[in-house]
């Protein structure tokens, strides 16, 4: 009989072999490798990471002395501010979950979030107080404690309560015995979904995955430690994509941006010579229409990461004129933001612009520490064939996918059948195992029993150099049952008809896919740049009605 082999027997974990993994590891560091590296500017104020780390360790020592325990949610509805950076390591340094709050958000909805969340405490920027003290008006449960951020460049502003946020951190010294997670399975951080169709749930991110994806974001974009990031992208959103944790993991600088502003954020790249940035395809495009009118080209290589609807080939191939290089990536909330990366391979620079377009447009592989991504069939969760045609559902698993949703088994168990998390989002895998996004769920056209991708159309129609963005939803029809209704918004200056865009969609995809109408003007798009289709149908049927 053979004999047990004992390599994984009696050995166990201990203090010196086992420590919990949690992105708050990478801030002590930061402060003790780069104590005088700049971590934080904003407009004249600058902090070195020595003091970015105090002021995370009095945050933290102010949040006790409000009554913060672990487990405990402390909500921020705030700007890319220091404050809001700050609050990523200095709310979990007590074991509690911070709940970063879209700041665009109604006061109905922040009610519910503040609710639901059981938040304890709340960091608020001034410019939001009205929408504030509405939604602590409606909360049916306890009122969180405030605490005004107040923001030295934007004037007067009103406080709610008394509560200041420098004169807590003034008031308390640095929490200097805070502990990594004792299980870093622990909470770190609560985001909500959009809530399009219903009620937004409570997405839970736990410790361990903030740490890989954060490190994750390092390794897909080969980020150097003297990377110098600019805020374009919401630190509310999926927490900022956790480079909020990365910046700190390398020593890199954060330059804050109170909001999106094409000419102040080119301003930026010159004054810090910004190197890396992220956003949606309508930041990059806004950017891109900025610097051609400014004519002043940008002298040193900027790198930006593009998530949402592939990036059309103007957007493209304007911004590697002005010196950009983009990388687009996908993921959502509960993947804790990139999931996916479309990994540039050799030669692709060199191919022409229509196939650097399509290679690069694609959702991509798996993140570097994601455990693995697929496309399966929804039903019987088999893998489809890799032949760039047979469309199924995108799937994720490993140790970057949330815990679940907050209060809700029910959703949580739904998004886990079948050992897989399951996406909603609908795609192909290409012969080379990219895979690419046809359509969500619910916005694929089933028009004559044909199935027509609104990604699809919405691609051509962005082909187009008049053509900044484009939406394609469903329009009722009696013939056919639905047909493709399209949304654009033009590039400034521009002008397009609809019989002329759709006379170009016909040349360049199947007939029966092109838009049937065309409504041209500014498309509403949430604060992360994603398009809002809920009010584009709501828009269409109040028309047909």
């Amino acid at each position: 009989m053979r004999d047990i082999c004992p390599v994984n027997e009696a050995l166990e974990k201990n203090a010196a072999n086992h420590v919990a993994l949690s992105p708050l590891s990478f801030i002590k560091r930061a402060a003790a490798v780069y104590p005088h590296r700049t971590a934080l500017i904003y407009n004249d104020t600058q902090y070195s990471w020595q003091q970015t780390y105090s002021r995370c360790c009095r945050l933290a020592s102010a949040l006790k002395h409000l009554g913060i325990e672990r487990g405990d949610t402390v909500a921020v509805m705030l700007p890319n501010v220091p404050a809001m950076y700050e609050a990523h390591f200095g709310v979990p340094m007590l074991g509690a979950v911070l709940n970063a709050i879209n700041i665009r958000l109604d006061p109905e909805a922040v009610a519910y979030i503040l609710d639901h969340s059981r938040s304890r405490v709340l960091l608020v920027d001034p410019e939001y107080a009205d929408v504030v003290e509405r939604a602590l008006a409606q909360l049916e449960g306890p009122v969180p404690r405030v605490v005004n951020v107040p923001d030295p460049s934007q004037g007067e502003q009103r406080f709610i309560g008394d509560l200041e946020y420098e004169a807590l951190l003034a008031e308390h010294a640095e929490l200097d015995d805070w502990q990594l997670p004792a299980d870093e399975w622990d909470a770190i951080a609560l985001g909500y979904t959009s809530g399009t169709t219903g009620k937004p749930k409570g997405v839970v991110t736990h410790h361990r995955g903030a740490y890989l994806n954060a490190v994750s974001n390092v390794l897909s974009w080969t980020l150097p430690r003297d990377v110098v990031y600019l805020w374009t992208l919401p630190m509310f959103h999926c927490n900022g994509w956790c480079f909020p944790w990365t910046l700190a993991a390398i020593g890199g600088t954060s330059v804050c941006l109170r909001r999106v502003d094409p000419q102040v954020i080119l301003g930026l790249i010159r004054q810090h010579r910004v190197s890396h940035y992220c956003g949606a395809p309508i930041v990059h495009a806004m950017i891109a229409d900025a610097a051609e009118a400014a004519r002043q080209p940008i002298e040193h290589k900027v790198s930006g990461l593009i998530a949402g609807a592939p990036p059309p080939a103007s957007v493209l191939e304007r911004m590697e004129s002005i010196g950009f290089e983009l990388t687009h990536v996908y993921g959502l909330t509960e993947t804790y933001g990139p999931a996916t990366v479309c990994a540039k391979q050799d030669g692709w620079d060199q191919r022409p612009l229509e196939d650097r377009v399509r290679l690069n447009g694609r959702q991509g592989v798996t993140y570097p520490l994601q455990e693995s991504i697929a496309v399966l069939d929804s039903t019987t969760l088999e893998p489809v064939p890799a032949d760039g045609e047979t469309i199924g559902e995108i799937m994720f698993r490993g140790n970057i996918v949330m815990k679940g949703y907050l209060h809700n088994e029910t959703a949580t168990s739904e998004a886990f059948a079948g050992g897989w998390f399951h996406s909603g989002d609908l795609a192909v895998v290409d012969p080379d195992g990219y895979i690419k996004i046809r359509d969500r769920l619910k916005d694929v056209i089933i028009s004559g029993g044909e199935n027509i991708s609104s990604l699809e159309v919405e691609e051509v129609i962005q082909r187009h150099d008049a053509v900044e963005l484009a939406a394609v939803v469903a329009m009722a029809d009696d013939q056919w049952g639905e047909v493709p209704a399209a949304f654009v918004q033009l590039r400034p200056g521009r002008e397009l008809s609809e019989d002329a865009l759709i006379s170009f969609c016909k040349a360049n995809i199947s007939r029966f896919k092109a838009p049937k109408r065309v409504m041209f003007g500014p498309l509403p798009t949430s604060s992360t740049g994603k398009i809002q289709k809920f009010l584009l149908r709501q828009k269409l049927a109040n028309e047909v009605r």
